[in-house]
């Protein structure tokens, strides 16, 4: 007896072939397209049923769903912090939806990402937002492979979730101190500590007096303020577990935090440590006009496009300048995975010359001993 047919293929008025097959649901699924022959379609009943047989089988109405509603809901939904999660909706609404988003889920194919990014770069856009973008639809696709609405990421293009960014600068010391000057007092502490910690503006923002352990020369980071849209802050936890940690300070940063806490800060342990003229939290647009910032760093020798956030990549390269091991600066930093950390250790090419630099000396004196020792 011959082997009883996997589903079966009829041709239709139009000379086409149509393949059907009865799902594990028991559900009758009919092909998403037409074939020329019978043979193929009889060919792509063979692929279901192997499919099938391997559980690799997925629902084909499950990816009938809209593409935009899917990643719509995928934002609102995945655990994220609201800065993230507004960065996300924007990326979305400007890059993806427009593109991608009337497209039904199972019907996005590996060369319609291609074409989508294509289109990306070709209409302007810089490829640093590409790869924002990428990330995030992989992110949703991802997700998608897990509900069992798709069997396989379409993304999967080689390189495209980075691009190669600028390397930001760093200040030295003696800028970093001139900056404070010329900042004016109320904000000296502020920027020495964002320099000599490395914590992020949202952590500076939120710290109280309740926070700082002058004595033991610590700093605890237990909150940060997230600034959205209309620049309306809400308290959030650190980004990550690691987050939430203790900063050991430099004694001349004791100092500095000692003088600012007597002259600007309220006594009660829950005043907030770093504040404008009128008691308000900075807030990073207004404060940057407020101190006059991008005429401030050119004052203090330092380049036009240095941001604020500069001064936390100086804060962690002078860390691991000083020795600093992965895992410490990891802690200092507060990540949870080590490729942060990779980069400052990377960085400090002086430390790498100066080592080079003692090794040929070592080399030196070695080989003059020997040229001086006799037979």
């Amino acid at each position: 007896m011959g082997r009883r047919q996997f589903g079966t293929a009829r041709r239709l008025p139009s000379g086409k072939w149509q393949a059907r097959y009865f799902g594990p649901d028991g559900l009758r699924r009919v092909g998403s397209h037409t074939f020329p022959t019978k043979k193929d379609a009889l060919t792509w009943l063979t692929l279901r049923e192997s499919e099938l047989v391997r559980g690799e089988w997925t629902d084909p109405d499950q990816g009938r769903v809209s593409f935009g509603g899917y990643g719509d809901r995928w934002i609102a939904e995945h655990k994220l912090g609201p800065r993230t999660r507004e960065a996300y909706a924007a990326v979305f609404r400007l890059h993806v939806r427009p593109f991608l988003g009337h497209r039904e889920l199972g019907k996005i194919r590996p060369d319609t990402v291609r074409t989508w990014r294509s289109e990306l770069l070709s209409n302007g856009r810089s490829a640093d937002t590409a790869a924002k973008a990428y990330r995030l639809v992989r992110a949703i696709m991802n997700t998608a492979v897990d509900d069992e609405r798709i069997r396989r990421n379409p993304c999967r293009i080689k390189g495209a979730d980075g691009a190669r960014r600028a390397e930001r600068p760093t200040a030295t010391v003696r800028q970093v101190y001139a900056l404070a000057e010329v900042i004016g007092r109320r904000f000296r502490a502020f920027i020495l500590t964002a320099a000599l910690t490395g914590l992020r503006w949202g952590e500076l923002i939120a710290l109280r007096r309740m926070d700082i352990d002058l004595d033991a020369g610590t700093i605890e980071v237990r909150r940060a303020f997230a600034e959205l849209g209309g620049g309306r802050l809400i308290i959030v936890p650190p980004k990550s577990e690691a987050g939430e940690r203790t900063v050991t300070v430099p004694a001349v940063l004791v100092s500095e935090l000692r003088t600012h806490l007597d002259e600007f800060v309220d006594a009660e342990s829950e005043s907030l440590v770093f504040t404008g003229e009128r008691g308000g939290i900075p807030k990073r647009g207004s404060w940057r006009s407020t101190v006059k910032w991008t005429t401030r760093v050119v004052e203090a020798g330092l380049p036009k496009g240095f941001h604020f956030h500069d001064l936390r990549h100086t804060g962690n390269h002078l860390a691991s300048k000083s020795g600093a091991s992965t895992r410490e600066l990891m802690h200092r930093m507060g990540h949870s995975t080590m490729r942060a950390a990779l980069v400052y250790q990377h960085a400090t090419d002086e430390r790498a010359r100066e080592i080079a630099a003692r090794l040929n000396d070592v080399v030196l004196r070695e080989r003059s001993r020997a040229d001086a020792t006799p037979g």
